[in-house]
């Protein structure tokens, strides 16, 4: 088990990315009992218990359909699940504190266009605007709180390509590789996401440095 998680490192990498900043519909209705119990504080943003265990549970949603029966209580336990989850949390946190500061927004026009591009709410190809208040209606959201999430989610991925444009690939990368075009174009690829990818961690932990962090692990343990 923990050879195939090594193999699969990377993979696990951008699943947390995606599954953390996709708005997945699964869970993010509001829970029976909501709270504003914080589980983590970020200057003055908070992540409440509530958001936390939505995400927490979308994410382990998401293994249990990529992994079926192997996705267990051991792979939970070596991916580390509960931190992980909570450190991309604040890690987005300090990504949208970051973009306020940089005047990184979303227009209402990007706004518009993802919604009306989401397959989630075609038909035959086609935006349908009952379909999209249905599916929101049927998750227990309203337009406002659906479309404010939709514009975090756009305005962090604003943010983490304004941080890995400046990232590329050097000769001496590729020093070693070997093999026909398409290998040598795969390596690239993969060495320029581990570079973007180091230079979004990088930046974040940057920013972290300056701000006043307050964690409660008990309330997810």
């Amino acid at each position: 088990m923990l050879k195939t998680m090594r193999k699969h490192a990377k993979f696990f990498y951008f699943l947390f990315f995606i599954v953390i900043l996709s708005f997945i519909f699964w869970g993010v209705g509001t829970l029976d009992k909501p709270t504003a119990v914080s589980v983590a504080e970020i200057g003055k943003e908070k992540i409440t218990v509530e958001e936390y265990w939505r995400a927490y549970e979308n994410v382990r949603q998401q293994l249990r359909e990529i992994y079926k029966e192997k996705f267990n209580e051991e792979m939970e336990k070596s991916l580390k699940l509960k931190e992980t989850v909570l450190n991309n949390l604040i890690d987005e946190k300090v990504l949208l504190i970051s973009a306020a500061e940089l005047g990184v927004k979303v227009t209402d026009k990007e706004l518009q266009d993802a919604i009306v591009n989401d397959p989630r709410f075609m038909r035959d190809g086609i935006f349908r605007k009952d379909v999209y208040f249905r599916t929101l209606d049927l998750n227990r959201l309203t337009p406002e709180m659906f479309e404010n999430s939709m514009r975090q989610q756009l305005t962090l991925i604003k943010m983490r390509r304004f941080i890995a444009s400046s990232v590329d690939i050097n000769p001496l990368d590729l020093k070693g590789i070997d093999g026909d075009e398409k290998k040598v174009n795969e390596a690239r690829q993969a060495i320029l996401a581990d570079k973007r990818n180091a230079a979004i961690k990088s930046y974040v932990d940057s920013v972290k440095q300056r701000m006043k962090f307050k964690v409660n692990m008990d309330l997810i343990s």
